[in-house]
């Protein structure tokens, strides 16, 4: 799949970047990445995969454009209040590049759909807000065998990881999945929901930003991903870390007693 003459200008500073070049800008323009969410991190997130030239973008998310949205929702506007989030973010991306095909699916991730979702995607990037639709996700890309960029963030502070269990590390040993990380979701009501504690808005830049870097890195090839590796930033100090984590023999994807 060739680039157009205003292709190649739209994308010169990647084309010239070494670790993308030609070859990896043609490789995100046959990409098909799906997002998980358009509200804090998929805002973000979606708008530089868009500005990176990646060829078809899905988003999923089943709700409208309110009001309080609008302190971190970035690729939504005044004028989109009422309006699916799908719709207001399809439209955002046509503006910022005509190149990008969008394809909403207006509902919420749940187990049942996951599997027909993100079998359509070669990468799939989770910016959802539960731990239901996280789970959800990242069993299904475990059983599509497909790259897993996930996001979270709190008040002040973020986290990141990607997810390939469907491979094996350098040593020959599984990587981890979400469930060696997480292998249970925190007891109900330990988490306030966003409404209940607040994020700083500036946080979901800084996050979905980094998203959209290991979804282009996962394309590309470039660099060494945060797999087995959970990314931690505190903007409280503006303090990043990384912390690793290994794949348990327990879990019930890819672990020694799971079905194969």
């Amino acid at each position: 799949m060739s680039l157009s003459s205003e292709e190649i200008e739209r994308y010169a500073r990647h084309i010239v970047l070494r670790g993308v070049g030609g070859p990896g800008q043609q490789k995100l323009k046959q990409a098909r990445v799906l997002v998980i969410g358009a509200g804090g991190l998929g805002a973000p997130l979606l708008q530089y995969l868009a500005a990176a030239g990646v060829g078809e973008l899905g988003i999923v998310d089943d709700d409208l454009v309110s009001l309080s949205n609008l302190q971190r929702q970035v690729i939504h506007a005044t004028p989109d209040i009422g309006r699916r989030k799908i719709d207001s973010a399809a439209d955002a991306i046509a503006r910022l590049n005509p190149h990008v095909r969008v394809t909403g699916h207006n509902l919420r991730l749940t187990a049942e759909n996951a599997r027909s979702l993100v079998a359509q995607y070669d990468v799939v990037a989770d910016g959802s807000d539960n731990f239901e639709t996280r789970y959800a996700a990242s069993d299904a890309c475990f059983h599509e065998a497909k790259p897993l960029v996930t996001g979270a963030v709190g008040s002040f502070d973020a986290s990141l990881t990607t997810l390939r269990p469907f491979e094996q590390n350098a040593e020959g040993r599984p990587n981890p999945t979400y469930r060696c990380l997480f292998p249970e979701p925190p007891p109900a009501g330990t988490v306030p929901a966003c409404s209940e504690a607040g994020v700083l808005g500036a946080l979901t830049g800084v996050l979905g930003a980094l998203m959209a870097l290991e979804v282009v890195r996962a394309v590309c090839g470039f660099g060494e991903a945060l797999v087995g590796r959970l990314l931690l930033f505190d903007a409280m100090g503006m303090r990043f870390e990384t912390l690793a984590y290994d794949w348990d023999p327990s879990n019930p994807l890819n672990g020694l007693t799971s079905p194969r």
